[in-house]
């Protein structure tokens, strides 16, 4: 049976146990879900196709329905109300904590009338590839397609059609209809069913008792409490648990321009969030999991320097090689549909000044040093002394040639003043003389090649005249204070060339795009850029614009709280893989810069400025 094509991204919610996660829309239909990781192969993919691609649908049969929908208090459980002429139902969607294998949960319950339901199953593994060979037997129905099977227990007969599974049933007040989709390795013993009414309770509870560790509430604000306790399950929703890894987002080729190819797999782990991630998670009390994260850090880049990647896999994998998927059609046509990240091989020397700037936050903030941290500090140190003058393809992975991006230098010259801070106040042995005289001619080969004395703006890279988002982070890293007159003029270049006057900002100029990145011009403002920019605004004390910009970017969020990577600037549409760990992280600071003022996360991180 097939169905429509995907719905806007914004329409979509997320569940997930840690592991892997689904995207949910309005309508009831299970679009995107990879088992048994967040990388995995997908077994529905209608988000990228059709529903010849496989997903689960459950819903009214009377399609005149209206539908709204809500995580319940303090869990990542979705409840959608279906409300018909016929009355009323609600469905809850969630996965429980992983046991052995991981499980999807859905319940429909009957709130009044008398409402007819059908549920549509198409199961097509591979990515929508793959059509399983599917049997009956003692109430379950079983799927199996090489390497992957997937049981469903429901007490609802089913039946197949069209290399379908379908149903028919109808709910009334007080009805319970469960519904429990458990994969396995199809090699092992069927898993036994779950007990559907003990997975929900458990699985509110656990969610529950994880947010309730949350030490800092903003007491001025309870909206924008709301949205950090969003934004903080949504980040512990991308958390590979087993590792502590944490996904840029759960879904691949998600377009940054709607119909275009700026198509890319984001369920991998990016070293350029880590300082931004473990501010949002220790500054929220989250300290476990802000160790979880610093341990998978050194983990993945331990080894030789030259071959640091500017991203790994969940468990620390570097071999993520990209090909595409050409039997997919894309999300409403955009292609190609990528899978691995060819990104993975490109010299970003930002990446540098990331770590070394994680894990000097993780001493400032008496997270327990790990023995080998420093070492490996050290290793990647000596390897920039020489690296950090090559051109390399910058933060936002430009598949167009090399350049000295002005950003990429701001990070090397982070990674020797965090190493000069690492002797000076925490006592660890390293060759500080020399470091003291890289970073000061870091920093002045910047200030001379990397500015515009006539634009008065720092550039995106060494002899251009084009401004870059990027460069909102020199005041953020302490590179120079917000109140030079240099940041100054730059961050009011970024507000005239590259903000729209709602405050969305785009990454670089559409006119430039394509001689930067080798890509057709054309994307989205990007939302962790715009955050940035209300960072720089409360850096420099102005309170009332920061506060009125958060507000606009967090309107962007969807019903139910979440933020992709893009917003369309004219229709508001999201865009870009959704939902996006980086969006999410860069509203916790911004909020958290608010709330605390002072002791907020850009003030704290931009403390090491030395002047020039």
């Amino acid at each position: 049976m097939q169905r429509r094509l995907p719905l806007p991204i914004e329409d979509y919610a997320l569940i997930g146990d840690t592991q892997t996660a689904a995207l949910v829309g309005r309508d009831g239909s299970i679009d995107w879900l990879c088992l048994p990781r967040f990388d995995s192969a997908a077994c529905f993919a209608a988000l990228l196709g059709n529903g010849d691609n496989g997903y689960w649908r459950i819903a009214p049969e009377n399609p005149d329905t209206r539908i709204t929908r809500r995580y319940l208090p303090g869990t990542l459980v979705l409840e959608t109300t279906f409300t018909t002429n016929d009355g009323t139902v609600r469905m809850l969607d969630l996965m429980p904590p992983r046991g052995r294998d991981p499980d999807l949960v859905r319940v429909v319950e009957g709130v009044d009338g008398r409402v007819p339901m059908q549920m549509d199953l198409v199961i097509r593994f591979d990515y929508g590839s793959a059509v399983p060979w599917v049997t009956q037997s003692e109430g379950a129905t079983q799927a199996i397609a090489g390497p992957d099977c997937l049981h469903l227990f429901t007490p609802i007969p089913t039946r197949g059609e069209g290399l379908s599974t379908v149903a028919q049933f109808t709910v009334g007040p007080g009805d319970r209809v469960p519904f429990a989709l458990v994969w396995s390795p199809s090699h092992q013993p069927a898993p036994q069913p779950i007990d559907v009414g003990d997975a929900v309770d458990d699985t509110i509870a656990w969610w529950q008792e994880w947010i309730g560790r949350t030490t800092h509430r903003d007491p001025t604000s309870t909206a924008r409490t709301a949205l950090v306790e969003r934004s903080l399950i949504t980040l512990k929703a991308l958390t590979y648990g087993p590792t502590g890894g944490i996904v840029a987002a759960p879904t691949t080729s998600l377009p940054e321009r709607l119909g275009g190819v700026r198509n890319w797999d984001y369920r991998f782990c990016w070293l350029r969030d880590a300082t931004f991630t473990l501010y949002s998670l220790m500054m929220a009390g989250h300290v476990a999991e802000a160790i979880a994260w610093r341990d998978w850090l050194l983990r993945a880049v331990a080894g030789d320097p030259e071959g640091l990647q500017i991203m790994y896999g969940v468990a620390g994998e570097r071999r993520l090689t990209e090909f595409e998927l050409d039997h997919l059609p894309g999300y409403l046509g955009a292609k190609p549909v990528r899978v691995g990240n060819a990104a993975s091989t490109q010299l970003q020397l930002d990446v540098y000044g990331e770590i070394a700037d994680a894990l000097h936050n993780t001493r400032r903030v008496g997270i327990p040093p790990d023995e080998q941290g420093w070492q490996v500090e050290l290793a990647l140190l000596e390897f920039l002394e020489g690296a950090w003058r090559e051109p390399d393809e910058g933060i936002w992975e430009v598949r167009g040639p090399r350049r000295d991006f002005t950003h990429s230098k701001v990070m090397a010259w982070v990674a020797f003043d965090r190493a000069v801070q690492a002797v000076e106040h925490f006592g660890h042995d390293g060759p500080v003389d020399s470091w003291r005289r890289l970073r000061a001619e870091v920093h002045a080969e910047i200030c001379e090649k990397g500015f515009d004395t006539d634009r008065n703006t720092f550039t995106q890279f060494y002899g251009s005249q084009q401004l870059d988002a990027a460069l909102l982070m020199a005041p953020l890293v302490g590179f120079l204070p917000a109140s030079d007159p240099r940041i100054v003029g730059t961050v009011a270049a970024i507000e005239r060339e590259l903000a729209s006057s709602d405050g969305l900002v785009r990454r670089y100029s559409d006119d430039t795009s394509a001689d930067v990145d080798g890509l057709p011009s054309g994307e989205g403002a990007f939302l962790p850029c715009s955050f940035w920019l209300a960072d720089n605004y409360a850096l420099a004390g102005r309170w009332g614009e920061a506060k009125t910009l958060f507000e606009q970017l967090a309107g962007y969020a969807n019903d139910v709280g979440l933020l992709s990577e893009e917003v369309d600037p004219v229709s508001g549409r999201l865009l870009g893989n959704f939902p996006q760990a980086f969006s999410h992280v860069a509203l916790l600071n911004t909020a958290h810069n608010l709330a605390l003022g002072p002791d907020g996360p850009a003030s704290h991180r931009s403390c090491s400025v030395i002047k020039s």
